[in-house]
Order: structure tokens, then sequence, then C-alpha cells
């Protein structure tokens, strides 16, 4: 059997306002970075953002590449998400159904999952990367009929350009309307640039998240007596400096605090490994953990001393690394 290909790291895109023109949108989906490679003959693995081997823990999705590619290989960048009872990505189904490394019967029918492919970067040995993103794009319609193969839990979600009368004002409001994450605004005429932060991939959320690093936790009390009680987040500069951004005490389910006081147990240190002092009222009582665990969590705004404002904990983001959490850009 063929050799399976190896990953591509992921283009990243920049947050910025939508632009009109020779341009691509897509809506933006809630969920886990993928790249999924496919060998001549059918076997299959998924790599997430980070280089994780997360094939085992979604394991219908081989099923549906190899029903869907007919034994062809093939490199796809996509989005691996769960679906709610009205057929939208819902992240926390999907943070459910990540806690398992390898799920039963009962929880792949209970909690199935789709990969959206939205690129295609090798097909039958050649590479594509360099290839303009309307002739890729051609090309995955060509493998995957858009949206036909969902229900096998791979779809190609289609895109709009600029020439088809519905911009991306117009396709902002249809987002927001069907409770999307936001939009994406890829350039016609751009190669695929793995493992760049590039301006030809432009993002607008909806909902404003950032990626966090946990550096800490301060124990609960109350009802949380014996578990985590808030987490201390950090993001970095561009020097690699650890920054404290705020403490997050909201948006916990008890399946998540359990999970979490079990995946901060072992990374316990002495000492802050924040680069800035952390706040005296937080500090005092704060457990220290070694700053490997990222998460996700949605927040208000940035106060002026680049501390985020009524944040909401997501969910961990095992599918990013520790280095790539940044401060977003300031004026």
């Amino acid at each position: 059997m063929e050799e399976i290909p190896d990953p591509v790291p992921p283009i990243l895109a920049v947050e910025g306002e939508l632009p009109s023109g020779p341009w691509a949108y897509e809506f933006k989906w809630d969920g886990y970075r993928c790249c999924l490679r496919a060998a001549r003959g059918g076997a299959t693995r998924l790599t997430s953002r980070n280089g994780i081997d997360i094939t085992a823990t979604y394991p219908e999705l081989g099923d549906a590449a190899r029903a869907t590619l007919g034994g062809r290989s093939a490199v796809l960048d996509g989005e691996i998400v769960a679906l709610d009872e009205r057929g939208r990505p819902d992240f926390g189904l999907l943070q459910r159904r990540h806690q398992r490394h390898s799920p039963g019967a009962r929880l792949l029918a209970a909690q199935p999952v789709v990969f959206f492919a939205f690129d295609l970067l090798l097909l039958d040995g050649e590479t594509l990367i360099a290839e303009p993103y309307e002739r890729r794009r051609a090309a995955l319609s060509g493998l995957v009929a858009t949206d036909a193969a969902e229900q096998e839990g791979l779809a190609v979600p289609r895109y709009y350009a600029a020439d088809e009368g519905l911009g991306p004002g117009a396709l902002l409001d249809v987002a927001e309307r069907n409770g999307l994450e936001g939009l994406m605004a890829k350039r016609l005429d751009s190669p695929y640039q793995p493992g760049r932060r590039s301006r030809m991939w432009l993002k607008k959320p909806l909902v404003r998240t950032q990626e966090a690093i946990v550096g800490g936790w301060q124990p609960g009390d109350g009802r949380r007596s014996g578990t985590v009680g808030s987490l201390l987040l950090g993001a970095h500069d561009d020097e690699g400096r650890l920054h404290y951004i705020g403490h997050v005490g909201s948006g916990f389910t008890e399946a998540a605090l359990a999970g979490l006081l079990d995946a901060l147990t072992p990374l316990a240190r002495r000492g802050s490994p924040f680069d800035d002092p952390v706040p005296r009222e937080h500090a005092r009582t704060a457990r220290w953990a070694e700053p490997r665990l990222v998460g996700e969590v949605a927040y208000r705004a940035w106060t002026r001393d680049r501390r985020l404002r009524q944040p909401s904990w997501r969910g961990l983001r095992p599918d990013k690394d520790p280095a790539d959490v940044l401060l977003p850009a300031w004026p």
C-alpha cells in the first residue's frame, strides 16, 4: 500500500476587515483545524494544527475519507466540527467528544463529527500548494461534491466570490443570523503558505475569542470546593515573554472542572511562570502550573492594561501549541 503523505502545516489567517474585489468568502466554522491525509488504497491519518495524531479520536472521519475519495491519495486542510440538532457547529459538543481518545460505538453514534474540507494541497502525488486558491478549490469540488458527503462525515462547504452579488457584509449578516463564528476572506490568486500567518487569508469573527496559556489556578470554594475556582491566563508577546492577561472563573461544566484538575495537578510548580506580576489578590492563593495547557476564552474586550474583560471559558485546545499563543497586535 502506498505511504500516507506527510502533513502540511496550516496557513493561518490574520484578523481584519473584510475586503472587496478578487476575494473568496467562506463561513468560519467553530471547530478544530485538521490536516486529513489519505494514501492511495485508503489508509488515512488526521493531524491537528500542532502536529498531534488524532486519527484514533475521530475514526469515522477515516471511514468517510475512504468512502469519499475512492482510493485516491490526497491531503486536505479543513475543520473538524460537531453539529447540533439544527445542523450548526457547536464547540461545546466537540469539546465533550474530544475528551475520549478512543471513542466507543455509543459515543460515535450519539455525537458524530464532520470534516469540513476547505482546501486541497496534494492529489495523487501532485502538490497543489503553489496553485492559486481558485484552482485548488475547483480541484477540491471535483474530488468531493459540495455538501454531498456530509452525511458520511466529509463535506466541502461552498465559497462565495465577489461577482456573485453577495458581498462580505451580507454574508456576515447570514453568519450572525445562523449562529456561525464569522467569515473568512481568501484571495482568489493566493498560493497556500504552509505554517505562515498570511494576509492572503483574513478572518472576521463574530464572537471574540482568545487562545490563552494556563499558568496557574485558584482553588474553588462553596460548590466548587476541592476543584478549580478560576484559571490564571497568559499569552506571549513578540519576544516570547509570557504576559498575564487575566483570570477566568465562568463557563465551566462539572466535567471540564474535573478534567482541568486532572490535567493541572502534574504540572504543579513553585513559582509563577509569567514574566510580569500577577495581581496580589490572585497570586496570593494561586497554585502555579507549567505553561503547557492551551485553552480558549470568549471575551467582551481588552482593557487598557491588556487584560481580558469578562472572559468565559470555552475549553482546552489540545490542537494548539503554547508557543503559538500570542497577544493581539495593539494599535
